[in-house]
């Protein structure tokens, strides 16, 4: 069966349309992407041509798969994307990121029976640059820099003593061991005689 020319140009043409409209939202998805990336992540390069490059980054997302003492695994995200869902209109959800200035560093929590052992990466950081601040719940590791912005406040399994921590930096990687706060025993009570 032969088809006639019109047939073709109004097929083709409709393909052509979609692929157009396609590219419209691609710019659009582009756009809005790189609205949302702080000033510190967009760059141009001249290239040796003498055309200009822009480069965005670095943009780092991960996770750390660990299993518990419980036996159950542990999930925990780090760098400076986080995954998220944008709501659009009808109650639609559309996947979507939020870009920090700050890199959230990977760290592990180790709870032993008298202290607690975290670990950060940080890499590409000075041991001066790293400020740590604790309480009886949470530990804030922070770095700002030209070039590096770490954060990441991390809750203790136990209660701790933080003015008692001790730190280590050597190869891009912080320890600091903190010991617990030592629970102080109940007094036991006095059996009463029921009359």
């Amino acid at each position: 069966m032969r088809r006639s020319p019109y047939f073709r140009s109004w097929f083709f043409g409709d393909i052509d349309e979609m692929f157009r409209d396609i590219e419209k939202m691609m710019e659009s998805e582009v756009k809005e992407l790189t609205g949302r990336v702080p000033k510190d992540y967009v760059r141009e390069r001249k290239l040796s041509d003498g055309s200009t490059v822009r480069e965005l980054g670095p943009f780092v997302y991960g996770y750390s798969v660990t299993i518990g003492p419980d036996g159950k695994p542990k999930v925990r995200n780090f760098g400076n994307v986080k995954p998220s869902l944008k709501r659009e209109p009808f109650g639609l959800a559309k996947p979507s990121f939020d870009v920090k200035e700050e890199r959230e560093p990977l760290v592990d929590v180790i709870n032993t029976n008298g202290e607690v052992k975290v670990v950060a990466e940080l890499p590409g950081v000075e041991k001066e640059d790293i400020k740590l601040h604790g309480t009886e719940n949470t530990l804030t590791i922070s770095v700002d820099t030209p070039k590096r912005k770490y954060f990441k406040e991390v809750q203790m399994p136990a209660a701790i003593n933080s003015k008692a921590a001790k730190t280590e930096y050597k190869n891009g990687v912080l320890k600091v061991t903190v010991p617990k706060v030592k629970e102080k025993k109940k007094p036991k009570g006095a059996p009463i005689k029921v009359e």
